[in-house]
């Protein structure tokens, strides 16, 4: 379940809630169900996949890529899996940490763990959304945001391209108000 939190603190975990804060970036959200194959779900289990077990998953969930390409004009698409044992995981997630634009769209689709993307919104107020798997987030081309991990530093998505030069970041020089990290165990709290 997806949770945006604001700088006053208020969190909505309701989809509907998290759209309409969302509507004036035009950020869409949705669920994609990963499905019910036990191989699919043994290889989104593990920490670390090959390439050959990369595209298992990938050609898994192959129906979601043939969408957007029919219907967005996506070309490629690729898993990325990071998670706590990976050397220079650090180093990796320094680049996009900090608010940045891209020329194209930023689609993912979550299939395990979880990570946040922080928004800047036309009011120049900021916000945090926490996605979880069977989650999908297209962030416009030139929105203002940022991505890291939560605490426990481990997600895997699929990431759809439309083109191969548009995921550079560029820097707008911006501060980050706050970063809120909410994690599972906080929203059982409340």
């Amino acid at each position: 379940m997806a949770i945006l939190q604001l700088e006053d603190g208020t969190r909505y975990t309701d989809l509907q809630d998290i759209s309409r804060e969302l509507a004036p970036l035009n950020i869409q959200l949705n669920r994609w169900a990963v499905g019910e194959s036990q191989h699919l779900r043994e290889l989104i289990s593990q920490d670390s996949l090959n390439e050959d077990e990369k595209e298992q998953v990938l050609k898994s969930l192959d129906k979601y890529f043939q969408q957007l390409q029919q219907t967005a004009g996506y070309q490629t698409r690729d898993l990325i899996v990071l998670h706590p044992g990976m050397p220079n995981l650090d180093a990796m997630m320094t680049k996009f940490d900090k608010i940045h634009t891209h020329s194209e769209d930023e689609v993912r689709y979550i299939i395990d763990g979880e990570a946040i993307f922080g928004f800047v919104r036309p009011d120049d107020s900021q916000v945090e959304l926490t996605i979880q798997p069977q989650e999908y987030i297209n962030v416009p081309a030139k929105t203002e945001h940022w991505f890291y991990l939560t605490p426990a530093r481990r997600v895997k998505a699929v990431r759809y391209f439309t083109g191969s030069q548009g995921w550079t970041p560029e820097y707008t020089g911006r501060e980050i108000h706050t970063r809120q990290v909410v994690t599972k165990v906080q929203m059982k709290t409340q």
